[in-house]
This record gives C-alpha cells, structure tokens and sequence, in this order.
C-alpha cells in the first residue's frame, strides 16, 4: 500500500521551502503517545510506509495507530546522465513536507515502555531526528 494522493490539481510542484516551526499538529491529538521531529525536511512515501509496517506488527497485541502525516508533495527527477535544459524531469516519488516539532505518528491503549520501545524501533527508519512525546509532558 503506496501512500500518495488520488488525484492533485497540478502534477509538478516547485520545491517550496522547509524552514520554520510546525504550525499545525505540533500537539498529541488521538492517541497517548507520540514521535515528534525535531527537524525540517520531506519524509518519502516509502519510509512512511516501514513505519507503519513495522508499528502494526509490534501492535498485534493491540492498540491503535494514527498517522499523523501524508505524502501529498511529487518531486520529479530526470534520468542519469541527461544534459540541462528540456524541462522538468519525470515524477519520481511523493514526500510529506515535515517541519520542526510536527508529530509524525501516534500510538493509543499501549504502555508506555511498549510505546516508547515500538517508536525507538520506528525512529531507526526515519530520515529525520524524533523525540518520544506523552501525553503528560510534551
């Protein structure tokens, strides 16, 4: 299951910038416990997907998941060894824009030990440094 939208207005999108703080979901919504990046930058539609493997397969037991962030953003790429010019490559993958202090996914009716050890094996998938988060202190 590839995360991506089913359709978007325009194809190829500018490449737009990721500095600054999340606005927007920077708090604990649904669930108890929380992974919380501590940098900007894209998260890729695959990287996303490991994560949500690997947090199903530990939440067997029980629990639920929410993901707090979708790849709504298409980066092209042209292919190797093409000289300059003749436009915008083709798209190549999606990313989810993620800017600092966004929570990326949240867990529910867990543990927190559990928690914490599913979201230490989740960070090692992502390209982003994360921080544990609760409910209690954020």
């Amino acid at each position: 299951m590839v995360l991506m939208p089913k359709r978007v207005k325009y194809r190829k999108l500018q490449k737009g910038q990721r500095r600054g703080l999340a606005t927007t979901g920077a708090t604990l919504a649904f669930g108890e416990f929380g992974l919380k990046s501590l940098a900007n930058g894209w998260i890729k539609n695959t990287q996303i997907e490991s994560v949500r493997v690997i947090l199903a397969r530990q939440l067997h037991k029980g629990g639920k998941l929410w993901i707090r962030i979708f790849p709504d953003k298409s980066i092209t790429k042209k292919p190797a060894e093409v000289r300059m010019g003749k436009g915008k490559g083709d798209l190549d993958h999606w990313v989810a824009v993620v800017k600092r202090g966004r929570i990326l996914f949240e867990l529910g009716g867990v543990p927190e030990e559990y928690a914490k050890a599913c979201f230490r094996l989740a960070a090692y998938k992502m390209p982003l440094r994360t921080k544990f988060v609760t409910r209690l202190h954020k």
